[in-house]
């Protein structure tokens, strides 16, 4: 809706996880660098959590891209699984077309292709995202995954992504021995300040925006206070405050901007009803403007 307003190519603000929109942050380019570290040289198990919309699904979509065509790769979106259904998704995510009704015909299945992966010269990662929702049952399956070895290296490399609650689960009594086996961890933070100007900047950039639009000093102050400098909220507020924006033909972003998208995101306003009430905004609305919101 708003993008020739702003002179953008895409959606700088999408929640979908485009890895060509993570911005490096210094601890997102260390977290990178801790999975990349923990893969090249086979620990056999990573772990990065942090806290809902912190960029961790961001951060494997990346990983994956550099990773590159030297490893096969399973992504696993959804692990509330069965421990069968769980194996029989990782077959599917490698490629392997057969189907298997039990675990152990799924088990030696995926050793044999391994195996031929091995034989290759090639690597294996397996990564599982929202983890902290798999139970303590589907936990211990994937640990013993990490049994599938030869006598000098580890077949599959495996990246446990998800929430801190997954750091108490795996740190329980019960999950002890999959603790001890995971020696490369990190945990997201949410951004700073200074770190959420250069996110909203970088994102604008990403997106074509070639300085056509800018958010102030207020506005990245109002931004990030309600954010916390999480991203995934600051990817909610940026993407509603720019229709704000539009609708009142701003070309720059200030705090009363923000603060109007803020207060229609809690349903305090309707942002496209105050663009409406000319009074609102203190001047009438661009007929152009006006047909291209409908």
């Amino acid at each position: 809706m708003y993008l020739n307003h702003y002179k953008l190519k895409e959606l700088p603000f999408s929640v979908t996880p485009d890895p060509k929109f993570l911005y490096p942050t210094h601890q997102h380019s260390t977290a990178l660098n801790h999975l990349l570290f923990g893969i090249r040289q086979r620990k056999g198990f990573v772990l990065l959590t942090g806290e809902v919309g912190a960029g961790k699904t961001t951060l494997c979509r990346k990983l994956l891209n550099c990773l590159g065509g030297d490893y096969y790769t399973a992504l696993i979106f959804n692990p509330m699984l069965t421990a069968t259904q769980l194996l029989q998704s990782i077959i599917a995510e490698f490629g392997i077309a057969e189907r298997y009704r039990d675990r152990l015909s799924c088990i030696s299945r995926l050793n044999s292709f391994l195996l031929k992966v091995n034989d290759a010269g090639r690597d294996a990662v397996l990564i599982i995202d929202e983890a902290q929702d798999m139970s303590a049952e589907l936990l211990e399956t994937v640990r013993l995954l990490s049994n599938l070895e030869t006598d000098s290296r580890k077949l599959l490399q495996i990246v446990l992504v998800g929430q801190p609650e997954l750091r108490r689960k795996i740190n329980s009594q019960a999950l002890r021995q999959l603790a001890q086996r995971i020696t490369v961890r990190y945990h997201l933070v949410p951004m700073s300040r200074s770190e959420t100007a250069g996110y909203l900047n970088h994102r604008l950039a990403i997106a074509g925006g070639a300085g056509e639009v800018r958010f102030d000093e207020e506005a990245i102050d109002e931004i990030y206070n309600y954010s916390g400098g999480t991203p995934r909220l600051i990817n909610a507020i940026g993407d509603r405050t720019l229709l704000a924006g539009f609708l009142k033909g701003a070309e720059n972003i200030d705090g009363e901007i923000v603060r109007l998208a803020i207060s229609d995101m809690k349903g305090g306003t309707d942002v496209e009803a105050q663009n409406r009430d000319t009074l609102q905004f203190g001047k009438p609305v661009s007929p152009i403007l006006s047909k291209e919101a409908a």
